[in-house]
């Protein structure tokens, strides 16, 4: 084991935290707790996955893998004799969880509410699950067992069943509290129940953690995940001013201020966690992602409920929230572009062990005062007790309604059909659809493309199905199959405008430029009352070559939002073919102002210093755009060029070396942007790259 600077360390899970939100309350003098980690720690912007699902991505956060690798694939899975569905479980996880190689390598562990965690896991330590809650009788005075496996070891089973909270015996001055209102509405409003449901669960995760903490046995970590931001947002979020118009101002008054509260409450909590852990603890507190909470929330009210559950995920923000703080940890470092999957190789780091070289994740290394542990090949080849269950394990059939009713309600899930087979088909297909959207946004189109083909041919009615198959076809080059997928689906719901940019992309792409710009003409009408399709316009504009009518919607989509990283790294990128360097620059630097997340940014800022002149300073861009995505091909292009005209000549055929092989893999080599890679070869009487 390599130095461990962390003594003990204690992971946070905020699910859907958001830093806009955090920084309003932060001005306004609240959330002491979490300021205080942020002052003597550091913060980042968090870079999410897609599909950007809670189960996978709080997987991912404890594998350091992605969901293909990792398996959990859905909020629910078929039971394994195929009658109905269950919790995803962990003995669906193909892979170690960070307990798992802790407790091999003799580190203890509490783990407390993380997803798919049930039934628990024999580690060394503790292990409350994420249905603790599970089977609250009707009844206050009634007994409430906890759910078989819930808890390890066994032996804490009736400690943590105390540490529970009942929604039906939640403390009226609580619920005051998060709702000063409520006398206005009544304790028995249907939204006034479900606040008190989903934070009575909030409140039984805290005393599972300070139970957990109590115990008086030493421990190494302790991971604690807390769903309350996301869930209680995706029912309450909509109430938060400026109002929706769905809103009414009756609403607003009395639900308006329920998110600050929420927010206020883990904080609190947080501080008494933190003083139940003690001293010489190192945090690491994160989100999954973000959570709209500005003009950008959409109106979901409206929808059935199979549109809601495909739309539900549009609440979410692609940056969540990292703070670090502690031993180990540099105060005030800048992290650079950190992903979810850098979080178990830093943890891992943080206690002197070495993350696998199979993680798709880095250890976030600039923030930390230690030096970085050699990787091992697998943790999953190396043994040792790292307390999994035995291969033949299958968790016990049993009924989790309560849980299966709040994903339904929720909007993740559209009311289950009647039958246990069509329940189970429905699951299969959407987790399909969620492995297919996993390895296509990893750029793998050749290993997602067989899934999708499977999803059309069973679903061709299926929006989402239909698109991600044409996305996948044009990731390929396959051009002519994409148009016909579209105009297929086209044929289905001739408004379908995802579809429209799909036929668009395709036409231009293979060359139609008469077909596309008929394609695009009917898309710009509907952009007119559609303001949230101009960025996608913009990219279509783009790729057909029309620099400056694409500069003028990504301006739309950036007044829109101007927090999109995207309409600003499009902004840089028309300018940049327009010769604006200066101003391409600019944009890309507005991008990187809202989030260093964004490999792209640092790309195109790369190629407009080269052409400023700056050719020091654009070998700094493009060196950290290809460490934080090494697949960028232009950004490799524009490396070569730039270390030949720096004399880095082994720099320079490396690069060379990385975009021949590259172009060997792709069927349609990309045609040039003005002011690319083959101007600025041409330009300074470069070899053609």
């Amino acid at each position: 084991m390599a130095q461990r600077t962390a003594t003990r360390l204690l992971i946070i899970g905020w699910d859907a935290a958001d830093w806009i939100l955090i920084n309003r309350l932060f001005g306004a003098g609240k959330m002491p707790n979490l300021r205080r980690l942020v002052d003597v720690g550091a913060r980042a912007d968090l870079g999410t996955l897609e599909p950007k699902l809670s189960p996978l991505l709080w997987t991912s956060i404890t594998t350091g893998k992605t969901a293909d690798k990792h398996g959990v694939l859905n909020f629910v899975e078929p039971k394994p004799d195929g009658s109905g569905l269950q919790v995803s479980s962990s003995t669906t996880r193909k892979t170690k969880a960070l307990w798992n190689i802790l407790s091999q390598n003799g580190l203890a562990t509490n783990v407390v509410g993380w997803y798919a965690s049930h039934p628990a896991e024999p580690i060394k330590g503790s292990v409350v699950t994420n249905l603790l809650q599970e089977g609250e009788p009707a009844a206050e005075s009634s007994t409430w067992p906890m759910v078989p496996g819930a808890v390890h070891p066994v032996s804490a089973v009736d400690a943590i069943a105390a540490a529970r909270q009942r929604a039906r015996g939640f403390p009226r001055e609580r619920l005051r509290e998060l709702l000063p209102k409520v006398d206005d509405v009544g304790a028995g409003d249907a939204r006034v129940q479900q606040l008190v449901k989903l934070m009575a669960y909030a409140a039984s995760i805290e005393g599972a953690a300070i139970a957990a903490l109590s115990r008086g046995r030493a421990w190494d970590a302790t991971m604690v995940f807390f769903d309350a931001i996301d869930t209680v947002g995706h029912h309450f979020m909509q109430f938060v001013a400026p109002k929706m118009a769905h809103v009414s101002e009756r609403e607003q008054r009395i639900f308006g201020g329920v998110m600050d509260r929420v927010y206020e409450w883990h904080d609190a909590a947080l501080g008494r966690i933190l003083a139940a852990a003690g001293s010489d603890v190192t945090v690491v507190l994160l989100s999954d992602h973000g959570f709209h909470s500005d003009h950008l929330r959409p109106n979901l009210s409206e929808l059935p409920p199979e549109r809601r559950m495909e739309l539900e995920s549009s609440w979410h923000r692609p940056q969540g929230v990292l703070v670090m703080s502690g031993a180990g940890v540099k105060r005030g470092a800048e992290i650079a572009s950190p992903t979810i999957l850098d979080i178990a190789p830093t943890a891992l780091a943080l206690l002197g062990l070495g993350a696998g070289e199979d993680f798709d994740g880095r250890v976030l290394a600039e923030a930390l005062t230690g030096e970085t542990p050699a990787r091992v090949p697998s943790w999953d080849a190396i043994d040792g007790d790292a307390g999994l269950h035995p291969p033949e394990m299958r968790q016990d059939p049993f009924e989790a309604a309560d849980a299966l009713q709040q994903l339904v309600d929720l909007g993740y899930m559209a009311a289950l059909p009647a039958d246990a087979q069509g329940q189970v088909d429905l699951v299969r297909r959407e987790s399909l659809f969620n492995l297919g959207v996993a390895v296509m946004s990893r750029r793998r189109p050749q290993d997602a493309i067989a899934h999708f083909e499977w999803l059309v041919g069973h679903r061709p009615s299926e929006a989402r199905y239909a698109m991600c198959l044409a996305n996948c076809m044009l990731s390929l080059g396959r051009f002519a199959d994409a148009a016909k997928v579209a105009e297929s689906f086209l044929s289905i719901d001739p408004s379908n405008l995802d579809a429209q940019l799909a036929r668009a992309a395709a036409l231009t792409l293979s060359g139609d430029g008469a077909s596309a710009r008929a394609q695009i003409d009917v898309i710009e009408r509907a952009v007119r009352t559609r303001p949230e399709m101009a960025l996608s316009l913009a990219n279509i504009l783009a790729i057909a070559g029309r620099c400056a009518e694409a500069r003028l919607y990504y301006e739309v989509a950036r007044k829109r939002n101007p927090r999109d990283p995207g309409a600003h790294v499009g902004l840089a990128r028309m300018q940049l073919a327009l010769g604006g360097f200066e101003e391409s620059a600019g944009h890309a630097l507005d991008a990187l102002e809202i989030t260093q997340a964004l490999p792209e940014a640092h790309a195109v800022l790369g190629a407009a210093l080269a052409w400023y002149g700056d050719e020091a300073n654009a070998k700094s861009s493009l060196a950290f755009a290809l460490r934080h995505d090494s697949g960028q091909l232009d950004a490799e292009r524009w490396m070569a060029l730039v270390c030949e005209r720096l004399g880095d000549v082994e720099r320079a055929q490396t690069a060379r070396a990385r975009v021949a092989s590259f172009l060997a893999t792709i069927a349609v080599l990309p045609k040039d942007a003005p002011f690319g890679p083959a101007d600025f070869a041409k330009k300074h009487g470069l070899a053609a790259i």
